[in-house]
């Protein structure tokens, strides 16, 4: 993991850190060819430059986002944004199931939609690869 999400995890609450912690290690090990840095406040993870997902501390939770998650069709994702985001929220580092999160990661891979060109593209996301 890098020094700067590792510093980001470490600089949260007791129980923010676990989950963190189990949220870094379940994303790594999903993503293990991705690039990760600290963006936009929080760990994020790409595919070619391709944000993928990621994950913010708040006063009320963790809160795991998928770039493409709209498109996963997962019960527990509530939408973000007016794109094709979704997130879901963490309050226990009990709640972070490693084999959803895998699951989701799989998804993540194969279902994306190209934020990487967006401003490119005037606010519209077309999608990539073959789903």
């Amino acid at each position: 993991m890098s020094n700067a999400i590792d510093e980001y995890n470490d600089a949260q609450a007791p129980e923010a850190k676990k989950i963190c912690r189990a949220l870094a290690a379940g994303i790594d090990r999903g993503l293990p060819k991705a690039e990760k840095k600290l963006w936009h406040g929080g760990p994020v993870w790409f595919l070619e430059g391709n944000p993928i997902v990621g994950y913010w501390v708040r006063k009320d939770s963790v809160r795991l986002l998928f770039w493409s998650g709209q498109s996963f069709d997962e019960p527990e994702f509530e939408p973000e944004g007016k794109f094709k985001a979704a997130q879901v929220r963490y309050q226990s580092a009990a709640d972070v199931k490693v084999t959803r999160l895998a699951g989701w990661l799989r998804k993540a891979k194969k279902l994306q939609w190209d934020y990487k060109n967006i401003v490119k593209r005037r606010g519209t996301l077309e999608k990539i690869g073959d789903w």
